[in-house]
């Protein structure tokens, strides 16, 4: 059972990974191809649009797949059922609201973004468009995801993870091929090509949902006409199952939504704030996608440190249930230090080769040097968001979630204000380090609040912690040397892509290199006294 769970469990986590991997890679040669204003109107579509998708699934996906595996364990096939009934419903009627939601108020969403008074850049009518087209995807996402959450429920993994994979696959294929064609062979508009890309989001999601219902009306028999098992769970009504939904759904959905706003509030307010100090429309929007491009190489890390800082989450619940506070110490200690020793290299790492690896990845075409720039100011922004997602999962696994929200709520108020305040002094800096101080002050509040309820044994975590900040210290001043050195070779002073890619390469090697051996050289002590204990 235990190696059918991590199975599972590795199964859906792979699907994740490969799922967000191709989902960075297909930004290359997107943005190659409609460049620094048509990726701006990507983001005016895209943004709105990940709210919309949190707010209609509202968690409930997580909160059925719990459901159904408690009733499964009771043989209940007839309540199963009845989730299975209800669960569908509220999910097509939360899709369908959310797409006329977002449908009808694109024109005010594009008269937020876009001063029609300026000549340059996007126009209102343009970005109504591409919203009106990624809208679409609402009718299908959240009923693809309700059945994703219901065959995990019986944890069975298979199904959700192809329908990952093979959502993000046609997506990304109906974004570049439909982008391409639409540029090159049809000599059509910028406007007229990102409306195809995000349009991308239905089929990708219409092809993941087909894979599902494939699998469901196959093993259909499974479950929905297995023998009826009389339990005490027969009498719940479908008000108590809607309530049941909602309630253990709405604190996750709350604290998933923590980057999607704090994106949307810089794609919504950038604009109107830099014409108010003298930027142009176009100058404006360049800054707004550029943030937004920096800010897709900023959360590749933090993805991968909050999956696996996450993972010890569930210890920490069971720890907390049964009262047991030394393995609960122990466990958060894991937590931060796995936090830690990815996201603190990482994080430095692109702070030293911010230039190369915007270039390379981003091209000459979408303003290198203005992003190189940003991304050198965005990249510590990494560890402070890893931070905050990590300890509000932790307050979630304490049954925290009125103070995990709180906390991150305080984080968001402080962006909003410090938006409009540091950009007048510092211009388009401003909303990078208000971002930074809005996750800093959540986490910093998460922390405490933690430290309340467990004790954390700070100075311990602390001395851990001092060999992975010495390790990265030396780690960065290698690969900034490293990096010198490759730019004084004539061949790597090319902008060619591929002695792009070597020289990023070079150093990427090396800082891993010297960060691994610099670890070992400073807990060898530790080493060797563990050896001798249990040799």
């Amino acid at each position: 059972m235990k190696s059918q769970l991590l199975r599972s469990t590795a199964l859906l986590s792979s699907a994740s990974l490969i799922s967000k991997v191709i989902g960075f890679i297909y930004i290359i040669p997107f943005t190659a191809l409609v460049g620094t204003t048509g990726y701006a109107l990507y983001k005016y579509a895209y943004g709105p649009y990940a709210i919309m998708i949190s707010l209609s699934t509202m968690g409930i996906p997580l909160a059925v797949s719990k459901m159904v595996a408690k009733y499964d364990s009771a043989d209940n096939e007839v309540l199963i059922k009845k989730i299975f009934k209800s669960g569908f419903f509220l999910m097509f009627a939360s899709g369908v609201f959310f797409f006329l939601l977002l449908y009808l108020s694109a024109p005010l969403l594009a008269n937020i973004v876009i001063d029609e008074n300026n000549g340059l850049g996007n126009k209102q009518e343009d970005v109504i468009f591409v919203i009106k087209m990624v809208s679409f995807a609402l009718l299908i996402i959240p009923i693809m995801s309700f059945f994703r959450g219901f065959l995990q429920g019986f944890n069975i993994m298979g199904p959700s993870a192809s329908s990952t994979v093979m959502e993000q696959i046609v997506r990304i294929l109906f974004i570049l091929i439909g982008t391409f064609i639409s540029i090159n062979l049809f000599d059509s508009s910028i406007t007229n090509a990102v409306g195809i890309a995000t349009f991308g989001a239905f089929m990708g999601g219409l092809a993941g949902l087909l894979i599902l219902i494939v699998y469901l009306y196959k093993n259909k028999k499974v479950y929905f006409e297995t023998l009826y098992h009389p339990t005490k769970f027969n009498s719940l009504s479908t008000k108590s199952i809607y309530k049941d939904i909602i309630a253990n759904s709405i604190p996750f959905v709350l604290i998933s939504l923590s980057i999607p706003i704090y994106q949307n509030i810089d794609t919504f307010t950038i604009n109107s704030i830099l014409l108010s100090i003298d930027y142009n429309q176009l100058e404006a929007e360049t800054v707004n996608s550029v943030v937004g491009l920096a800010q897709i190489l900023v959360l590749i890390p933090v993805s991968i440190t909050t999956g696996l800082s996450m993972s010890l989450i569930p210890s920490v619940a069971k720890s907390y249930n049964e009262d047991n506070m030394v393995i609960l110490r122990s466990t958060l200690n894991q937590s931060f230090l796995v936090l830690a020793i990815i996201i603190l290299p990482c994080s430095l790492g692109v702070l030293i080769l911010s230039d190369s690896l915007y270039l390379l990845c981003f091209g000459v075409n979408n303003s290198p040097v203005l992003g190189g720039l940003i991304l050198k100011f965005f990249a510590p922004a990494a560890i402070f968001i890893a931070l905050q997602g990590v300890t509000s999962s932790i307050l979630q696994s304490l049954n925290q979630h009125k103070k995990a929200i709180r906390n991150l709520l305080i984080g968001i108020l402080i962006k909003v204000v410090l938006n409009f305040i540091l950009p007048v002094y510092i211009n388009e800096f401003g909303f990078i380090y208000a971002t930074i101080a809005g996750f800093l002050v959540s986490s910093i509040l998460n922390i405490n609040t933690i430290h309340r309820i467990v004790n954390l044994k700070i100075s311990l975590i602390i001395y851990k912690l001092s060999s992975i900040v010495l390790s990265s210290c030396v780690m960065i001043f290698i690969v900034y040397l490293t990096d010198n050195f490759l730019n004084s070779i004539k061949i790597f002073k090319s902008s060619m892509y591929m002695d792009q890619i070597s020289k990023v390469f070079i150093s990427i090697i090396s800082g891993i290199i010297i960060f691994l051996i610099t670890m070992v050289i400073l807990n060898f002590p530790k080493y060797k006294k563990y050896s001798k204990s249990h040799g």
